[in-house]
């Protein structure tokens, strides 16, 4: 182990971002990368606390922080990769999208800056594929079982990738026409390469999983023939149901769905044709997105990218501090104002404001009314005589997802639904129909990527057991 002070001594270093200037001009990553000598160094700063809080509290995959980063401090780089893949199949994706919990609650963020772990476990994850360490591993014994996984995002990767390594047969049903769910379409490229996410799926691929696109169960393929087919089922379908807004003007031309917006601008990026009267097009436009989220702000970077006339970010909720409050201590997740690479680009963020009603002009959109709040604890009230008019060619509605209330997969599986539409699971994420698991968002509703691997990897333990036990007595339900 290094010495426990070295935090006393080497500052945090962080990796730099493209000059907006040029960024903007490109949908390629906006930020690049430490050398490997310098994340050595920055892993010295490590404090070895004794009770790791990265990894206990912070991390929801448990990634074992403190043993890869000791790792690198010591040059062991492919021993630092095993660690890290006995928790977290995907660490090149997490390294670049995670928000960092695990730095939210190092005990150096007490009174420091926190460890680098995200940066490190990013250079781990990539120094693994370029020195080829990162092959297949497909199961050197077959099950003879087959699983069938309904959704492709983070949850349903992950659990096909643990089945597949256990021996299983994999088929993943993905209702798009790319693999990815929301790792594909809903994230922009400029922080999630889509390359990335492809060298994984060919993984998969020579692992054994079978991937089948623009297939939706309970539509195209009925749950009965799944069932017939399959051993067992795990359903990680997500929250694909964007939360809409219920005011006058809303069935002005101009008004879209964060998603949406995004989606196209993947599609875009990957070289498919838009057809002009579907094209999304912010190029000259005023912009105005309504949410203060990390989607928001993934539309705020797009328009900037397709050369929006101006862009404006507008929130419900007050204004977050600058720093933690004392009802938010460590290791708690710090509720504070985070300002995104997008936000960097030139975007007005405004917060306190509820939106009132759409203007248009010959059926297109041109202005949203809104009104400032004075919020009192979780309540709010409308100023008086505070209304505020943004002119608005193009609004990108990003106000969070919510379960779908009646969706043909839940409706065909007879599935329990709680009262929000999320699915019904117990401990082990079985849910109230024999041999169907699910995980992910479709069960606690919209969260991280970093949840969503968790439950996919704890989801497909409860799935391996399950089909050892029934293996084992004979069952064949």
């Amino acid at each position: 182990m290094a010495r426990q002070d070295n935090y006393l001594t080497i500052e945090r270093d962080d990796p730099t971002y493209r000059p907006v200037e040029s960024r903007i001009k490109d949908f390629d990553p906006v930020k690049g990368m430490l050398s490997p000598s310098d994340i050595a160094r920055q892993a010295l700063r490590c404090m070895d606390c004794g009770v790791p809080f990265c990894h206990m509290y912070g991390c929801p995959l448990g990634n074992r922080v403190p043993d890869y980063t000791e790792a690198v401090a010591q040059g062991q780089w492919k021993e630092a990769l095993d660690i890290l893949h006995s928790t977290n199949n995907f660490p090149e994706i997490t390294g670049r999208i995670c928000p960092a919990l695990c730095e939210a609650s190092c005990t150096l963020a007490v009174n420091f800056e926190a460890s680098s772990c995200q940066h490190i476990e990013l250079q781990i994850a990539e120094m693994g594929w370029e020195k080829g360490w990162i092959v297949p591993e497909p199961a050197p014994v077959k099950s003879g079982k087959r699983v069938a996984v309904i959704g492709s995002g983070p949850t349903g990767l992950a659990a096909a990738q643990q089945l597949a390594r256990k021996g299983h047969d994999v088929v993943v049903f993905e209702k798009s026409d790319r693999i990815g769910g929301m790792l594909m379409y809903g994230i922009p490229n400029f922080k999630l390469e889509k390359e990335i996410l492809a060298r994984r799926i060919d993984q998969m691929q020579q692992e054994g999983v079978f991937f089948e696109t623009q297939v939706e169960i309970g539509t195209d393929l009925s749950a009965r023939y799944i069932l017939s087919k399959f051993d067992a089922v795990v359903i990680a379908s997500g929250t694909p149901l964007a939360r809409d807004l219920d005011i006058p003007g809303r069935d002005l031309e101009g008004i879209h769905f964060a998603m949406e917006y995004l989606q196209q601008q993947t599609r875009l990026v990957l070289g498919d044709n838009i057809s002009p009267d579907q094209l999304i097009e912010p190029k000259g436009k005023h912009v105005v997105v309504i949410g203060g989220g990390d989607t928001g702000a993934d539309c705020v970077g797009s328009v900037i990218r397709r050369g929006c006339a101006s862009v404006t970010q507008i929130e419900l909720l007050p204004k977050p501090p600058e720093e933690r409050t004392e009802q938010n201590p460590w290791p708690q997740w710090p509720l504070i104002l985070r300002t995104s690479s997008s936000h960097m680009e030139g975007v007005g963020r405004l917060w306190s404001l509820l939106s009132k009603r759409f203007e248009g002009t010959d059926g297109k959109v041109s202005r949203l009314h809104c009104v400032e709040l004075a919020w009192e604890g979780r309540k709010f009230t409308e100023k008086d005589g505070s209304e505020v008019v943004f002119d608005a060619d193009l609004v990108l509605l990003s106000m969070g997802f919510v379960p779908y209330r009646e969706s043909p997969l839940a409706t065909d599986f007879s599935l329990e639904l709680d009262r929000l539409g999320n699915i019904v699971v117990d401990p082990t994420y079985r849910t109230s129909v024999e041999k169907i698991f699910a995980a992910g968002d479709a069960v606690t509703g919209a969260s991280l990527v970093v949840r969503a691997i968790n439950h996919g990897r704890e989801c497909a333990r409860s799935v391996d057991a399950f089909l050892s036990e029934s293996q084992a007595t004979g069952r064949h339900d």
